[in-house]
Order: C-alpha cells, then structure tokens, then sequence
C-alpha cells in the first residue's frame, strides 16, 4: 500500500553517521512533521541536532495522512470540552492555531503548494448531528467562526453540519524536503534507515543505540538531550502505552468523471468518513478515508472494501488509484501528551497523542518543546498539551476501560492459536497456531513462506495478520512487523524472531 503522497515521491536517504561514535547537542527520534520542525527551530537556535529516522522521511504517519490542516477537527473540540472543561479547548485551540500558522507561512515562504478551502464537520444519522451542533456550539464559545449548515448538498447523505472557513490542505512531502533541506543548510543531520533500539542515560548524556548493519558495527549517539517523536513512545518509562490508544485507519484516492466536492468533509458518526480532492500532475484525485479502528482488531482489507464501494456508490464512475492506511494514537484524557518524559526530567522529551491531527498538533509540540529546550517562557496555551498533569485523571475511567480492553487481548491471544487450523496458505493469507509454549506465526507473501515468534517483542502479545497490508499487527498496544517479523512502527523496537 502506497499513499498518493508518498507514490513517486524520492525518498531522502542519509544512511551514514560520521563515526561510530556521535556527539550531539539534540537527537531527535523520527522524521515525520513533529520531528523535523521540532530539529529546524533548534538548529535555527545554533544547537548541534541529529535526527534519526528507522526507515525514511514520511514513512510513518506523516505521509500517510489526509494533509488536511484545519482547525475544526471533527468532533474533537466539544470531546475535549466534555472532558477537560472550556479553559482547556482554548488551550487546545490557540495551540492549534499557532501550528497551523506556521505550516501556512513556511509553505507561503518555500512557495510549496497549497489549497485554502472549507472544513465541514458534518452529521449522517440523527445522533450524528446531535454531534455536530455540539461541536458548533464549542465552537462558538471558544471564538471559532463557524456556522450551521443545513444546505450542504453533498453527493453523499449528509443532513447538516458546521463549516469553518479558509482552513488548510496540502501534499506533506514537499513540506518535510523543504524542512530536511533547511536541516542540512543549518548544519543539522538526518539519519536514515537506522533504526533506535535502546537509551540510555548515564553521566548527564543520553545514549541512542542503533541497530547494527554488521558485526562490528554498533553506532552510539551521545545527546545532552532526546526527543521521542515517534508516534508511540519507543520507551516504556512514564506508562504511555496504556495512555494511548492506537488507532489504524484508511485512506483511498479516485479519479472521479466530475470534480470533486471543494470542502474537507468528516463525519461525526460511523461509519466514519473523511473527504478532500487532491490536486496532481494529471488532474485531481478524490481523497475517501475513514473505517479507523483499534490497531490489530478487525480486517484491514473489508475496511478498505468498505471505502471502495461506498465512494463508487455516491460517486459513479470513480476509479480507485491508491489505498493506504496510517497509524494514530488517541489519548485516555483527549489532550495531547508534549514535555518531559518523565516528571522534572530535563534528559528525555516526548510528543505524542494527537488522535490523527499531527499536521496542527504536531507543528504546535514542535514549537513546545524547542522553546522548552532553549529555555524560553512556555506560551500560555502549553497546559494543554502537558505530558504530566492533574488534568490527566479525568481519564481513569477510560484507562481502565482501554487497559482491560488489552488484558482481554492479551489473554486470548495466547488461548485461540491453539483452536486455529495448521494447513496450508494461500497467497496472502496469515495464521498463528500452536501451543502456547511453541506458536508460530505463518505466512505466504510474494510466494515466500515466512515463519515467526508471533510474541510481540514489546509486552508479549500475540499478534494478529493484517490482511490489508500484509503485517503482523498487536493488538495490545499497536506494534506492527512485516511478513518476515522486522519491525515496523509501534512502541517495540525489535523484530520478531524467526522460526
């Protein structure tokens, strides 16, 4: 599965450190949005920033969204005013804003192309637009200026919903060259392909261990200071796993007879629905999303199947060109987690929980974290977006809800294999069996057998064959591997073995 974005785009490879020993000011963990900008300000700053990438710039979730950069996000503010009361959507909001105004002035500056339309937050069912006015009238008190439609007229069913003005759309690959190239002139690096497998901190340094590429090869980057932008945290220190929630949902792209519809649509009820057109070398695409669920729990490819068919029904003669899918991680509390790892620790730094809007969240914990890390005065929206604070115990209740949720999986996972047939595959096809002391996970891919540890290499679950994809999924806490067991994304940090 490749997205429209990344389809043709030439990965940026920087495979080689200087030694097998670096010094650096900042490491930065991953190369996605909150990665690159968070490296550019501090080496606009004169530190001395290496940021290292386990596979290529975009690979993750960056270049597999939707690129839609808007301040209406479906339900999420009225969800977040729900829970953490109207002070803290304010926060959210201004944070936001800021994000979304620096993504407008870079691409304004480095000329990369982008479409200013209409975000419509809109209602299927009638539960759906209880949703929606819910969401205007937040909306409202927060100072966003939207209004109620009741005139949409989409060709999908849509009964009504809120419409924010001249929000934001884009290609997000022009946008991190541009940033990898501001890096580079700056004197920042970028690794990639190497993976970070351990760190450690000791002497007041933080120390990066990479995977190996041969036997004698185990490169170190020493740090005064490490940020996590991985999406899940690859550390388990501080309990981000069971904080989050990883969601996996999918995107589809079409050439349509008729030009798409102009606004950025998304559902408030499901199934879930996301619209944008795309603009391309030979016309536009239509951009159709939606069908998210938990990492590892349901078939990838009937959600995928889900899409084609709605869209072809509501747009005849579509095309399909492009499927794929990406990785987001919802927190129990609604805000985003952006700050020290742990409490007063000045070492390690994480930005994560943006629950699939990193265009605007991301660009916002980026601008948090370097002026935290320049020592500069915290803007007044950064309660908001705090790793550690009170505010996070109004998500008990759907802690303990997510974690039992993964104790049910964990426990089953290690049970069904044992019921599960042993013969032979089709192409495609994915199965764990065996005893609990002696599973495997089987699969046929390109013709090739492969053989693994179905355990997880993160907490011990059992993974499941993402059908879609064709990857190993976990259902506990979002992990994904290829065929062969080689690691993909998700807080583990190791491949499966092999059988």
């Amino acid at each position: 599965m490749t997205s429209l974005w990344l389809d043709g785009h030439t990965p940026v490879e920087r495979p080689e450190l200087p030694g097998p020993d670096t010094a650096v000011d900042v490491a930065v963990i991953g190369a996605g949005i909150t990665g690159l900008v968070t490296a550019i300000l501090l080496a606009r700053a004169g530190k001395r920033v290496l940021v290292v990438e386990a596979r290529n710039p975009g690979a993750v979730t960056t270049g597999n969204t939707t690129g839609k950069v808007s301040l209406l996000q479906g339900t999420r503010l009225s969800s977040i005013e729900s829970r953490q009361g109207t002070e803290s959507v304010h926060q959210y909001l201004e944070g936001n804003r800021e994000g979304q105004a620096w993504v407008a002035h870079y691409c304004a500056e480095h000329e990369i192309p982008v479409q200013r339309e209409d975000a419509v937050t809109y209602a299927q069912t009638a539960a759906g637009e209880r949703s929606a006015r819910s969401e205007f009238d937040v909306c409202r008190t927060v100072g966003l200026d939207v209004i109620w439609d009741e005139a949409l007229n989409p060709p999908f069913p849509a009964r009504a919903g809120v419409r924010l003005g001249d929000q934001m759309q884009f290609d997000p690959m022009p946008f991190l060259d541009a940033l990898i190239a501001e890096l580079e002139q700056r004197g920042g690096r970028l690794l990639t392909g190497r993976r970070v497998r351990t760190v450690q901190t000791s002497d007041g340094q933080v120390h990066l261990h990479l995977a190996r590429r041969a036997e004698s090869d185990e490169p170190v980057v020493s740090a005064a200071q490490c940020v996590l932008a991985t999406g899940a945290p690859i550390l388990d220190r501080g309990g981000y796993f069971a904080r989050l929630k990883p969601q996996r949902s999918y995107c589809t792209a079409f050439t349509v007879p008729t030009p798409p519809p102009r606004e950025m649509f998304l559902s408030t009820d499901s199934p879930s629905r996301s619209l944008r057109y795309a603009p391309t070398a030979d016309g536009e695409r239509l951009i159709v999303g939606g069908n998210g669920h938990v990492v590892g729990r349901g078939s990838e490819r009937h959600a995928v199947e889900d899409l084609v068919a709605w869209t072809q029904r509501y747009f005849p003669g579509a095309q399909l060109t492009h499927e794929w899918s990406a990785q987001d991680y919802e927190p129990i509390h609604e805000l985003p987690f952006v700050g020290p790892l742990l409490p007063r620790n000045e070492s390690l730094f994480i930005a994560t929980g943006f629950a699939k809007w990193g265009m605007t969240n991301g660009v916002a914990a980026a601008l948090l974290l370097a002026k935290h890390l320049l020592g500069g005065e915290q803007a007044p929206w950064a309660p908001a977006f705090s790793s550690w604070t009170p505010r996070e115990r109004s998500g008990w209740a759907e802690a303990i809800k997510t974690n039992a949720e993964v104790a049910v999986h964990l426990a089953a996972g290690w049970v069904t294999p044992t019921l599960r047939p042993s013969g032979a595959l089709s192409e495609g096809q994915g199965v764990v069996s065996g005893l609990p002391w002696n599973m495997t996970g089987r699969t046929i891919v390109d013709g090739v057998e492969h053989c693994v540890s179905p355990v997880c290499t993160h907490l011990g679950g059992i993974v499941e064959w993402n059908d879609e994809e064709k990857t190993w999924d976990c259902p506990l806490h979002g992990s994904r591997f290829t065929a062969d067991g080689s690691v993909l994304e998700g807080p583990a940090t190791r491949d499966l073995s092999h059988r």
